[in-house]
């Protein structure tokens, strides 16, 4: 399985960027995907995540400003970022589920986000 992360880029504060994440391989099911971020020097967190029924959730951080949504194709993911923060500034990364009793079995390469000041 393979996910391959795209979206990323230079943005100011208060900008929008939206990430994209496709997800290829010998998938039979998949129970969420999500997105991870970790910038320098901080531990990596779960920014948003959205079930295979289209339940979503969202760190408390990004909370009105970040939508999670599914693709057609329901091995694609996208974030669409609003109002950005220089404290988003880090590594995005794609996750994918196969279980809901497990944690997250795949993970893209990572894109970074920047959003300068």
């Amino acid at each position: 399985v393979q996910l391959v992360e795209s979206g990323g880029g230079l943005v100011q504060a208060g900008g929008s960027l939206r990430l994209s994440c496709a997800a290829s391989g010998s998938i039979v099911t998949i129970n969420a995907m999500g997105w991870y971020r970790q910038a320098p020097g901080k531990q990596r967190e779960l920014v948003a995540s959205i079930t295979g029924g289209g339940t979503s959730t969202y760190a408390d951080s990004v909370k009105g400003r970040f939508i999670i949504s599914r693709g057609n194709a329901k091995n694609t993911v996208y974030l669409q970022m609003n109002s950005l923060k220089p404290e988003d500034t880090a590594v995005y990364y794609c996750a994918l589920r196969l279980r809901p009793d497990r944690q997250y079995d795949y993970w893209g390469q990572g894109t970074q986000v920047t959003v300068s000041s």
